[in-house]
């Protein structure tokens, strides 16, 4: 099976509601945060994403864990997310090869969420979040 690794941001705002991303030409919404480049640690992987698709700069708050999902957007891929809790310094803005941005409610049913983003960052956010 082909794997993907990537590191993933949980950023919240006030209100307790998730930032989720859609890249260009996909369907899913999902976590800010991308692929790891060779010889490059997780949290760097996770600032230098937020910079490059929401131009903002960030803080890790905490390491939340390792999890394995299957991949939103390859087909027969899976994918193992470092997931990192993390705030922002400023009002993230798209950019890169992101289509869309948006604050999603916890409880949300219309979205259509990455796995990862519904299996694991939800479930984690609710738990944590009581």
């Amino acid at each position: 099976m082909n794997v993907i690794t990537v590191a993933a941001a949980i950023i919240l705002n006030q209100h307790n509601q998730l930032l989720l991303v859609r890249k260009k030409n996909t369907q899913f919404f999902m976590q800010v945060g991308g692929k790891l480049e060779p010889n490059e640690a997780p949290e760097q992987t996770m600032i230098r994403e937020i910079a490059e698709e929401i131009t903002a700069k960030a803080e890790i708050e905490q390491f939340v864990g390792r999890f394995e999902t299957r991949a939103a957007n390859e087909a027969g891929h899976q994918l193992i997310s470092y997931v990192y809790q993390v705030n922002l310094d400023q009002a993230p803005q798209i950019d890169a090869e992101i289509a869309e941005m948006k604050w999603i409610d916890l409880d949300d049913q219309q979205t259509l969420l990455a796995p990862l983003t519904k299996e694991v960052v939800i479930p984690w956010c609710k738990a944590n979040l009581a």
